[in-house]
């Protein structure tokens, strides 16, 4: 399978809502069109610091997403990446597309001059776990969150 990584383009937008959708749905969040809306205007408007990849095959079918952004490091005084969402769907899985998506990420990273890329996953997503400890360091950090 020959694969295209890319940022999404306004004809993307039926195929990057299902991926998107289907991306919640793993995760059991609940997420309406109006939220979707939301997240498109920022990966269409290049003012905004979120940016995207979508992962497309020879047929033109969109297979995967990443989402991502940058966030500053005061210790180290430098610019990582974070990558807030990475999805293949079910059809891609095992065609290596998350590997190709993150290393999308890594590429703008780099082109960037960000020191890191970095994300989160739920503990028992262990499919995904298999990829992201070949391709990374899992690090000793816990995550907390305060809900506003």
């Amino acid at each position: 399978m020959t694969l295209i990584i890319r940022p999404p383009v306004p004809n993307d937008r039926a195929a990057w809502d299902r991926l998107y959708q289907g991306y919640s749905e793993f995760y059991k969040v609940t997420q309406t069109p109006a939220m979707r809306d939301t997240l498109w205007s920022w990966l269409m408007d290049v003012s905004t610091p979120v940016h995207g990849l979508v992962a497309q095959d020879d047929t033109g079918a969109l297979l995967g997403l990443a989402h991502f952004r940058p966030f500053a490091r005061p210790l180290s005084a430098s610019t990582g990446g974070f990558m807030d969402d990475l999805f293949v769907a079910p059809q891609g899985r095992g065609h290596s597309v998350a590997d190709h998506l993150i290393q999308g990420v890594r590429d703008h990273g780099a082109a960037q001059g960000w020191s890191v890329i970095r994300w989160i996953t739920a503990e028992d997503n262990y499919r995904a776990r298999a990829v992201y400890d070949r391709l990374a360091d899992k690090t000793k950090w816990v995550t907390y969150d305060i809900k506003l």
